[in-house]
């Protein structure tokens, strides 16, 4: 190692020596690599990146020095390899280091030590897998180490298992009470083994409760679980490091193990079960891992029919065997195979398979294979081999969709006063949430009439069933000014909590794989729960699970760091119980995620809803936030741009916030100047329409958070007919939304980025005819390690620009898009791990019916409200 001595002795080699590069910007000069200031960097042209995603700068040191050492500091870039090379004369060239960054990532300071070489020329060449992004390069350190021997030096280390390398995106699998000698190599620059007798080395586990590692590399299972080995190598001054996964698993955790066999079914997530008429039945594989009773029913579900019923067979621990069925598949229709599965402790479990078989009288020319128009006229679905299929998503909005918005009378009338008119407009509200509410569960509206109400603080609506209403969103109508210079939203629409979980009515869901788009569950007790129960159907993610999906192994962030590895997390699905026999349960609407027992299960759990507030409305206003015009940026998502705007944000960031809300509505309400969204609706709020609103102009840096027009967080929302401009991500869910949502007859313009799921696995969300760009997509590293940020969305006869890949354990559906396919993030070379395309059909051509939304609203009710 280097002395403490030699450490402050070490100089940089490059400061303040002559540069030249392939191009600078006005203010990142090349020079201003090799300046020492911390201030000051270079940054070449955005033309120059975008040529050959390749920028490069030389620095010429006077004479020939001996260097083995370079240090980057860098302010962005996103950056997928770069290269040292050196020279005597600036001809012929020779590297000295090169470095791909798909491996450990790329962070502010980027250090490498290599053998000692000699030149008078060092070039830098940067390689740019996002060059849009801008490149600052703080400073550029050349050193000479002396502490370092000549020679080869260590370039890697090597895991060994068994005989088999493990890098760090692999995965070791071991049971419990296990263990395995694990071998750790190290590979100098030449390409020969280096003796680790004369290195510090260190291994360790992330979890040691699930799996511990000793010095001599000695790996011991402990209990079921995740976790990831490193090891630390320090030789000749020169510290590298590798890292693998292990996965323990106990054989007692699953029950039986089932699976489906046939030549030409499709068995993956997501993808349509086909099966040909005149085809043999699938055959059911069984291997138990306990004592078990199966009982196995073959159905025709389309016709009600019963195909085949195999006696109740008991299984020893540790058997396997097949169920066939006999004869072959005649009938067009939707099969399930049932799985019935008694244990010794008593309790029973369920599993299902499934598969299609197309009826040939039928044709479904200019419309889906997946979801189509049935013999009966309504929508035929195709789930996968799980039963996994489009989610009905008929049930957003107010009234649990298809339900009328009342016109509810005034019963106070204002005028605007002089001045500001924020107590003027709450003492309204005030004295309408004294009055008693009506049978319909309103107690009156208020109505501002037309004219301009300036507002320099904020409304706010803590009481059931009041309605706040202008005289028109046009010019000349009902106008809120919203004045100062304080952010805040400028109507706050919340209850006083969120539901009350009660804990001791928990009981857990007794299905093996309940698929997404599914309303009904088998509970292990139900003796507690009555139709009519509000429910919180609770779905578990482990960190197996996080690990199945890639979301412990996000890549660092490039040069800003702060990426945050998935923990593991819960998604709850507020329901109704509308039905029950026994212990299985049907819910008001589908679940949006499948729950499966291998990555953690499921509950449900009551509770009591007295904190949130219902029967909100807010109408025919329009909204102007005023703004500092002498403000202006340049910088759009932290790159330089080309314009000045106004970015003013001392002022009204939200129009409409809502949380601890139900059964509310917004609509016709036009906004300006915000800095956030026109409707932001928060975790505890669901059956919420908004309708027939717009936002403009808005005020703001261009940048993370901000310029979200429409902003859902929580559940079964309808935004329809809404039109925005100058947004970032114009129709944006939040992370780990239950779900279902829907953005219906959509449309954004002058976007700065997409419409999306924005963040950590938010599920079942339709895009219908939405014209916009929409992304759904892997975000990898963006913000803080946003990764999958969406599964079971779907998008229906879109328009503009469209990207959807599949997440691990999901799908997300593309079916009828107009327009281009987006470039997604990732893979890239900064992240080579494939993903998956989405499931996308008719591409290029719009499909019937119109309106997926519509249709399963039309399916549902007899004679739904369309507003």
């Amino acid at each position: 190692m280097m002395s403490r001595t030699e450490a402050v002795c070490e100089a940089n080699l490059a400061l303040a020596c002559p540069v030249t590069c392939s191009s600078e910007s006005a203010n990142g000069a090349g020079s201003q690599a090799v300046d020492g200031s911390e201030s000051t960097y270079w940054q070449p042209l955005s033309v120059d990146q975008k040529d050959d995603n390749r920028v490069w700068l030389t620095v010429d040191l006077g004479r020939n020095f001996s260097f083995n050492k370079i240090q980057l500091k860098l302010a962005s870039g996103f950056i997928s390899s770069y290269r040292i090379r050196y020279s005597d004369d600036g001809v012929a060239w020779q590297d000295a280091y090169s470095r791909q960054t798909d491996i450990g990532g790329i962070g502010t300071i980027e250090r490498a030590l290599f053998p000692k070489v000699n030149g008078r020329y060092v070039s830098l060449d940067l390689i740019l897998f996002d060059p849009e992004r801008d490149v600052q390069l703080i400073d550029f350190g050349l050193y000479e180490q002396v502490s370092i021997p000549s020679g080869p030096l260590l370039d890697h280390l090597v895991f060994d298992v068994g005989g088999r390398v493990y890098s760090q995106d692999d995965t070791l699998a071991m049971q419990v009470n296990n263990h395995v000698q694990l071998a750790l190599r190290g590979i100098l620059t030449d390409g020969s083994d280096a003796d680790l007798t004369k290195a510090e080395v260190t291994l360790s586990s992330r979890n040691e409760n699930v799996m511990s590692v000793n010095e001599s590399g000695k790996l011991t299972s402990h209990q079921s679980g995740i976790t990831q080995i490193h090891g630390v190598v320090t030789l000749h001054g020169v510290i590298k490091e590798t890292s693998f996964f292990a996965d323990v698993y106990d054989s007692t955790e699953w029950l039986v193990d089932l699976a489906l066999e046939h030549p030409s079914l499709v068995c993956e997530t997501g993808q349509p079960a086909f099966l040909d008429r005149d085809s043999p039945f699938p055959i059911l594989h069984v291997r138990t891992a306990e004592a078990v009773t199966l009982q196995v029913t073959l159905m025709n579900v389309t016709g009600d029919q019963e195909i085949c019923a195999h006696p109740a067979t008991k299984f020893a621990a540790g058997e396997a065997s097949v169920f066939t069925f006999p004869g072959e598949v005649k009938e067009p229709g939707q099969y399930r195979i049932n799985i019935e599965i008694e244990a010794e402790a008593g309790f029973t479990y369920f599993d299902a398979f499934y598969f299609t078989v197309q009826n040939p009288l039928i044709s479904t020319e200019g419309q889906s294979r997946i979801v189509h128009i049935g013999e009966n006229g309504k929508l035929v679905y195709v789930p996968d081999f799980k039963g996994n299929q489009i989610i009905d998503f008929s049930n957003c909005g107010y009234g649990g969709g298809g339900v009328a918005i009342p016109d509810i009378a005034p019963v106070i009338s204002l005028q605007p006063v002089e001045g500001d008119n924020t107590t003027h407009i709450q003492s309204a509200i005030d004295r309408v949430a004294d009055l008693p509410r009506s049978s319909s569960g309103y107690r009156g509206s208020v109505l501002l009439c037309k004219g301009v109400y300036p507002i320099s603080g904020s409304l706010q609506i803590m009481t059931s069933g009041i309605v706040l209403r202008g005289e028109g969103q046009e010019e000349g109508g009902t106008l809120l000014y919203a004045t100062g210079t304080k952010q805040r939203n400028l109507i706050d629409i919340r209850g006083e909590a969120s539901p009350s979980l009660l804990p001791d009515t928990l009981t857990s869901i007794c299905d093996l794989y309940v698929p997404s788009g599914a309303r009904i569950i088998h509970v292990q007790d139900a003796s507690g729960y009555r139709v009519g129960d509000t429910v919180k159907v609770i779905r578990y993610g482990n960190a197996r699970w996080i690990h199945a999906i890639g979301m412990d192994a996000i890549r660092l962030r490039p040069v800003a760091g702060g990426t945050i590895q998935w923990s593991p997390f819960q998604l709850e699905f507020d329901r109704v119980i509308t039905h029950m026999v026994g212990n299985c349960i049907t819910l008001d609407a589908p679940i949006a995620n499948a729950i499966e027992s291998r990555w953690g299960g499921g509950a449900l759990m009551k509770y009591e809803d007295k904190g949130r507030i219902e029967q909100i409305g807010i109408e025919d206003i329009r909204v102007v936030v005023s703004y500092d015009p002498s403000i202006g940026d340049t910088r759009i998502d932290g790159n330089e741009g080309t314009e000045t705007y106004m970015a003013d944000e001392q002022h009204a960031i939200t129009c409409i916030h809502l949380d601890h809300v139900k059964n509310a509505w917004v609509r016709k309400v036009v906004g300006f100047h915000f800095q956030h969204a026109l409707v932001q609706v928060g975790r505890d709020t669901k059956w919420i329409t908004i309708q027939d609103c717009s936002v403009f102009a808005f005020i703001s840096v261009i940048t993370g958070g901000r310029r979200y027009p429409f902003h859902l967080m929580g559940e079964l929302t309808l935004v329809q007919r809404a039109y925005t401009e100058t947004a970032r991500h114009a129709f944006v869910v939040d992370a780990r939304v239950a779900g279902p949502n829907v953005f219906l007859d959509c449309e954004s313009q002058k976007d700065y980025n997409s419409s999306e799921p924005h963040h950590r696995w938010s599920v079942g969300c339709l895009y219908d005819n939405v014209n916009g760009r929409i992304h759904i997509q892997d975000r990898g590293w963006l913000g803080s390690g946003h990764g999958w940020s969406g599964a079971n969305y779907v998008t229906w006869n879109t328009t503009h620009e469209l990207v959807s890949q599949q997440p691990p354990t999901a799908q997300n559906y593309t079916i009828g898009h107009i327009g281009s396919r987006g470039k997604p993030l990732l893979p890239s070379p900064y992240d080579q791990r494939q993903r998956k395309d989405a499931y996308w059909e008719s591409f290029g051509s719009h499909v019937s019916p119109r309106s997926l939304y519509t249709q399963q609203l039309l399916d549902r009710l007899i004679q739904p409200t369309l507003t």
